[in-house]
């Protein structure tokens, strides 16, 4: 007897474990993406990192409720989410058999969560009928539900705790112009607000103009100039990627105007994209220099103090948390530095895809300090 029912609980005890581990790892991600990469702008940017930790809870209020229904749901759902995270991958030529078995255990486990709920709902229902009632204590009543959504609340709680040092002491100047940041090696005057400092957000075209906070991928700046100068499609260079070369040739900061608030039809030559190194040496905490170096292979810099997204470097208002460099990451990526400069706070110096993009990714144009010296100097 003491057998039979051990099989009979057997799998609703294992589903309630990895939708447990599930629902830990999806908060554990959505939080702390939300602190690092989507606080910025109005709190609707932070609230979709919580989407996915508020689908685990949904998934578990039904499958725990109705084993039977819950469980055909996370299958249809879970099942659908895995097809098309591949199929991206795939797309992005970066779907291998150890990134597929990193993804399982926040995307493909929710097929084996289902397929054991299906399992426990069909021998709940043999329980019942032998007898069984649920236990007098609240709390042996409603353990799975503890299960899940124990762990996943001191987890929440726990990665805000780690985040909100760094979140609280962002400062902002408000100040959009060109910026002189010195130190560390380093002194570089970095592009105003317009066509040489990418916000991340904002239409990328209008009558053929750059739009000040335009999202752009790596080629289409590093292709800027190859005839016709500007964005759109140009038979010479279809089916490829840009390289330094091309950054250096055509890239969009050395048709930036003097002042850096027009891209020109002829090259000005007095902008250039900083190098990984450059970006690394300039990141900021509470506006000053932050004192980081990069070994030119670690996916982090060694930097006196933590930097943060703070003016005059970053706007701490607008979407990148990323700059790419002029360097190439590879064939297919170019390299980009987060402004937490990697380690243990996120983010990676690492490759974006140059053919793709998004609102996190940015860029600003520097120049060297040999014309006046801009506001602000750092």
């Amino acid at each position: 007897m003491v057998r039979l029912e051990f099989k009979r609980g057997l799998p609703g005890c294992l589903a309630t474990g990895l939708l447990t581990l599930a629902t830990t790892l999806w908060t554990f991600w959505g939080v702390g993406e939300m602190y690092y990469e989507g606080w910025w702008g109005a709190c609707t940017n932070r609230l979709p990192y919580l989407v996915p930790m508020a689908i685990c809870w949904a998934f578990a209020v039904l499958a725990l409720t109705w084993p039977r229904l819950g469980g055909w749901i996370i299958i249809v759902m879970g099942g659908a989410f895995t097809v098309w995270r591949w199929i991206r991958q795939a797309q992005l030529g970066m779907l291998t058999l150890g990134w597929a078995l990193g993804w399982f255990p926040i995307s493909g486990i929710f097929v084996l969560v289902g397929i054991l709920f299906l399992l426990d709902s069909r021998y709940r229902r043999q329980r019942l009928a032998a007898g069984w009632q649920p236990l007098a204590q609240w709390w042996r009543r409603n353990l799975r539900y503890l299960m899940v959504f124990v762990p996943s609340l001191i987890t929440a709680i726990g990665v805000t705790a780690f985040f909100i040092p760094l979140i609280s002491s962002r400062t902002d100047d408000h100040y959009r112009g060109a910026s002189i940041i010195q130190g560390n090696g380093v002194t570089l005057i970095w592009a105003p607000a317009g066509p040489g400092w990418s916000a991340g957000v904002g239409p990328s075209q209008e009558a053929g103009e750059l739009l000040p906070g335009t999202n752009l991928s790596w080629n289409e700046m590093a292709f800027y100039g190859v005839p016709p100068v500007g964005f759109g499609e140009k038979s010479e260079i279809q089916g490829r990627n840009a390289t330094e070369d091309d950054m250096q040739a055509t890239g969009l900061c050395r048709y930036l105007s003097a002042d850096g608030t027009t891209l020109m039809t002829d090259p000005q030559d007095i902008w250039r994209m900083p190098t990984t190194a450059e970006i690394v040496r300039s990141l900021v905490r509470g506006g000053k220099n932050a004192g980081c170096r990069w070994d030119g292979q670690s996916s982090s810099a060694d930097c006196e103090v933590q930097p943060n997204k703070d003016s005059p470097l970053w706007d701490p208002d607008a979407s990148p948390i990323y700059y790419y460099s002029g360097e190439e990451y590879n064939v297919g990526s170019a390299r980009y530095v987060p402004y937490t400069g990697g380690g243990l706070y996120g983010g990676v110096i690492g490759g974006q895809t140059k053919s793709g993009g998004n609102s996190r990714h940015g860029y600003r144009c520097v120049r060297e300090p040999y014309l006046a010296k801009p506001p602000n100097p750092v």
